[in-house]
């Protein structure tokens, strides 16, 4: 927190670079037209206005590059590798056709086929690590299945959302819970053993709405629904336990993402689901992917590349003491006790994570230089403080229509609708969704209470 930089404009001026990155994020995901890539625009825009705000320009430029080769944003950047190539494993494996056989041949109906696409949404985005690949994989299936069986057409849109926004917040490649693990510090048994019983409980209520409110359709056949079906692909399931146990275990994310790499390639190959050539071949055109080990690093890319020119704005607000600022006001108006300091956390990740269309470049902004060292002067351990924030931007952040997740989410829900006839519910729903506000509710309550709270040094 020790301030570099001296700015023209003092506090407004140190305030630039900020402002330009909120503004354009804004913009683009107010018209919709938000997403890692284009927001690298952005980002980019709001270094070069700072610099021209900088006293000593030579110690603006030193300050973004310190942001950019930050050990943590390192360690960010290569277990989203892994995990981009696990998630694209995962998918090619048959994945999604092994959960709809889970759903499908349990002659479920109604309400209780749309508590079971919520399961099924939770599994798939526990093992690929992806809410948004979870929407645009399983809606096309899952949600004129529940239709065409009685499902509540809203409550069962709503099933695959919350079951996409618990894996986003649990799974450990998941890319919100590798940022806020390491930005805090912690190691990623501590978070998700101790994030575990926050995510379940919301799931538990949650799963209470889908159960009571998600009937009240007419029962139909869809014969090619049914043809979709593969039970090999629930086979699948076994790389994301490999993952969970490695981590669990205490192994290095790194170490665990690349043992549940190997264990989805294995399992893949030996179902008939993926073939060497289909992992990795050489191109019949150049120019072409070499297959779905390049498919996966290249569909992180942009995550990854927004991320590092966050770490530079973030790092160039520290070294001006804009952050210092902030932190300082918090300190002495809204977190002067324990329980008021993760209140502050909470809110100040939600409120970072509305206008931006990626949940994880919010955790970026904030996690670093006010959730950690507050969290520190409360002596909060690594992961109660990761766990605070992870959950925080898991939760009003998948009720918005103009984020990522929520967006692609409803453009699958419309167009497999008019695909099998149906009549697509409005986006509006997206603000009921069960998952993010228990989780709300379950985060707030934990602050409040200090229910799951673990200090530092080991106190309770």
């Amino acid at each position: 927190m020790e301030k570099r930089l001296e700015m023209h404009g003092g506090l407004l001026g140190g305030l630039v670079p900020l402002l330009v990155l909120i503004s354009g994020l804004v913009w683009l995901s107010v018209a919709e037209r938000g997403g890692t890539k284009p927001f690298w625009a952005c980002a980019w825009i709001a270094i070069v206005a700072g610099l021209f705000f900088a006293k000593n320009k030579s110690e603006y430029c030193k300050a973004a590059m310190r942001g950019i080769g930050d050990s943590t944003g390192i360690v960010i950047v290569t277990a989203w590798l892994f995990a981009g190539v696990f998630g694209s494993l995962m998918a090619a494996g048959g994945l999604v056709k092994g959960l709809l056989w889970l759903g499908m041949t349990t002659g479920a109906q109604g309400a209780v086929f749309t508590l079971l696409v919520f399961v099924a949404a939770m599994l798939f985005s526990l093992g690929t690590g992806t809410s948004t690949g979870t929407c645009l994989a399983l809606t096309p299936v899952l949600y004129p299945a529940g239709c065409f069986l009685g499902a509540d057409p809203a409550m069962l849109a709503l099933a695959i959302l919350s079951g996409a926004a618990f894996g986003d917040n649990l799974a450990p490649i998941s890319d919100t819970t590798i940022v806020s693990a390491f930005t805090q510090g912690a190691t990623m048994r501590d978070v998700v053993r101790s994030r575990a019983p926050l995510a379940l409980v919301a799931a538990a209520i949650a799963s209470t709405a889908f159960a009571v409110f998600g009937g009240g359709g007419v029962a139909r056949p869809l014969p090619e629904i049914q043809a979709q079906m593969d039970p090999s692909g629930a086979f699948m399931l076994v790389a994301l336990i490999v993952v969970v146990i490695a981590a669990l275990a205490g192994r290095h994310i790194i170490e665990s993402l690349i043992y549940g790499n190997v264990a989805a390639a294995v399992i893949g190959m030996l179902t008939g689901n993926i073939t060497p050539a289909a992992i990795f071949s050489i191109p019949a055109k150049r120019g072409d992917s070499t297959g779905i080990i390049q498919n996966g690093i290249n569909g992180v890319v942009g995550a990854i590349i927004f991320a590092i020119l966050i770490l530079a704005v973030t790092q160039i607000l520290v070294e001006s003491g804009i952050m210092r600022r902030i932190l300082d006001l918090a300190e002495r108006f809204m977190a002067r006790t324990v329980r008021q300091a993760e209140l502050f956390i909470i809110g100040i990740t939600v409120l970072a994570s509305i206008p931006i269309s990626a949940n994880a470049p919010a955790e970026l902004l904030v996690g670093p230089s006010l959730v950690r060292p507050l969290g520190e002067k409360f002596n909060l351990a690594p992961a109660r403080r990761a766990n605070l924030m992870d959950c925080a931007v898991c939760t009003v952040f998948f009720t918005l229509p103009w984020h990522i997740v929520v967006a692609a989410w409803y453009g699958a829900v419309v167009s497999s609708s008019a695909t099998y006839g149906l009549e697509a519910p409005s986006v509006g729903i997206a603000l009921y969704n069960p998952y993010s506000w228990a989780l709300l509710a379950v985060i707030v309550f934990s602050a409040i209470t200090g229910w799951n709270r673990r200090y530092a040094a080991g106190q309770v």
